[in-house]
């Protein structure tokens, strides 16, 4: 192994820490939105919007980009951890719709009849991640075409 090899391989080993730190730091960000969001469409639009979509997304994209970053230095044994958001957001989703449809969209409107739009702002959030997820996953087929 020359001194290159040694070089890649220690960069891959602090980036892949690092990463696992982006991921805790990701899930925690995904928890407190997934929070916030449900409590303002549980209880019909009372607080202000969070506003918290943008950081978010930034959050996720970050985490996702590193990721790649990792498989580019050539990292094969990289966890998948990424797809727990995808499935978390879609089920927290589908289910709010359930409720919002079974309770005859009664969480669509605030308790002064006006329309809200939490349940478009989970959604919006949920097509987002899912946006970030197949980039990244046609990022990582782009390049392993490329090799």
């Amino acid at each position: 192994m020359d001194a290159n090899d040694k070089r890649v391989k220690e960069i891959r080993k602090v980036e892949t820490l690092i990463n696992q730190n982006l991921f805790i730091i990701c899930s925690l960000v995904t928890l407190v939105t997934m929070f916030l969001l449900s409590v303002n469409f549980f209880t019909r639009g009372s607080f202000s919007p969070t506003k918290i979509g943008f950081f978010y997304l930034t959050v996720v994209l970050i985490y996702s980009m590193h990721k790649e970053f990792i498989r580019w230095l050539g990292e094969k044994k990289t966890k998948r951890q990424g797809e727990y958001f995808v499935y978390a957001w879609v089920i927290l989703t589908t289910i709010l719709y359930i409720i919002n449809f079974f309770s005859n969209n009664y969480f669509g409107f605030s308790k002064e009849g006006y329309a809200v739009s939490t349940l478009a702002d989970v959604a919006y959030t949920t097509i987002e991640v899912l946006g970030v997820f197949v980039i990244t996953r046609i990022m990582k087929v782009f390049f392993m075409v490329r090799r």
